[in-house]
């Protein structure tokens, strides 16, 4: 019998030959967060937020030193003084909203060329390597894998202005469509007019993504389905209980989407009313298709060791994966925390957890 292999992280460099006496906290902060629009504040205040919740935990149940280490970019000035072989890294980079890359459509954006950099000096990190995520950020190669892979997604197209999209260009894509920044995540771009069912709105829609977020829009079919989601983590990849999230009450088919607002503005009424509930009541067997259809999308992906959600859509007995997002957020109230409680990790165990999936054998204490 093959011996399995070591845990992903655990492979890279001279890290991985003895036991680390420390652990950096590893987040994006902007170091100029005036220049970040509201919206895009919110998104960077969460990550700030879950980078100190989890240096709370490792700070109180290990017995090794415990780091915050913010970042813009360039993450390997910043962890100079911290030897790999001494060090693993927490690694909550994401990248700071505002700042656009020269080549907004390169796949390779900030989060996934940090999760290089930490490879390259030779750190254990925790979640996805740069693979995985260079893939998952552009949701046009995601999902073209996901097709190759024969996954079931939406059909689609992308559009790098809006006088690109004509019934020629669209043929295969039946409106109405959802329209989405190519390359960007928590639902920026996403709001009540992202849904629309003609082709001149597409056009101004599509000119909006592209003007406002400088880079290419998708566009897809949109499913009026249920909105599950699927966490998984580990390797081999460990399956935690399916979430829904009910979007019944945002009226028409069209406002049934997890917009910007839905994710992170408290006080509005979709936050307020698009409740999560885990585990989501599913059918048997619709669950396990939807369970088969995220192992795979997990697979294609490349997520390997780390952890990830999967975003899908269930329309009758069709189980349409929108999107794999590796490193999702580990916020103590946010979707992947829900449903590791779902499974009986508390946080600070679902983090303890996260951490162990890097090789090390940590120094704990119990409480």
């Amino acid at each position: 019998m093959d011996e399995k292999p070591p845990p992903r992280s655990a492979t890279y460099g001279p890290a991985a030959l003895r036991p680390a006496r420390g652990i950096l906290v590893l987040y994006s902060q902007s170091d100029t967060p005036g220049q970040l629009t509201p919206r895009e504040g919110l998104a960077d205040a969460e990550t700030v937020a879950t980078a100190r919740a989890v240096f709370e935990v490792l700070r109180q149940h290990t017995a090794v030193d415990v780091q915050l280490v913010a970042a813009a970019q360039h993450v390997e000035r910043k962890l100079k003084a911290f030897p790999p072989q001494d060090y693993v890294v927490f690694n909550l980079f994401e990248g700071v909203d505002g700042l656009v890359r020269e080549d907004a459509d390169d796949p390779l954006d900030e989060e996934a060329r940090t999760a290089l950099t930490l490879k390259q000096l030779g750190y254990r990190f925790t979640g996805a390597d740069d693979g995985a995520l260079a893939l998952a950020v552009n949701k046009a190669q995601a999902k073209a894998a996901l097709e190759a892979g024969g996954v079931l997604t939406p059909p689609w197209r992308v559009f790098a202005c809006g006088d690109e999209v004509s019934e020629a260009s669209l043929a295969g894509v039946p409106f109405p469509v959802i329209v989405k920044p190519v390359a960007e995540d928590s639902s920026l771009g996403i709001d009540g007019n992202a849904v629309v069912s003609d082709l001149a709105t597409l056009r101004d829609r599509v000119a909006h993504i592209t003007a406002g977020y400088r880079q290419s829009a998708l566009v897809e079919a949109f499913i009026d389905g249920r909105e599950i989601n699927a966490a998984l983590w580990g390797d081999p990849p460990q399956m935690l209980p399916l979430s829904e999230v009910n979007l019944c009450d945002l009226g028409a088919p069209e406002k049934r989407i997890v917009s910007f607002a839905a994710k992170w503005e408290e006080d509005s009424f979709e936050y307020k009313h698009t409740p999560v509930t885990c585990p989501a009541q599913l059918p048997r067997e619709l669950a396990e298709r939807i369970r088969t259809a995220a192992l795979r999308a997990w697979q294609i992906t490349g997520c390997r060791g780390g952890y990830a959600r999967v975003d899908m859509r269930v329309r009758g007995e069709a189980v349409y994966v929108l999107e794999v997002n590796p490193n999702p957020s580990i916020a103590p109230d946010a979707g992947f925390a829900n449903c590791a409680r779902a499974a009986g990790f508390d946080y600070p165990h679902m983090i303890l957890h996260i951490l162990s999936m890097t090789g090390e054998e940590l120094r704990v204490h119990h409480s």
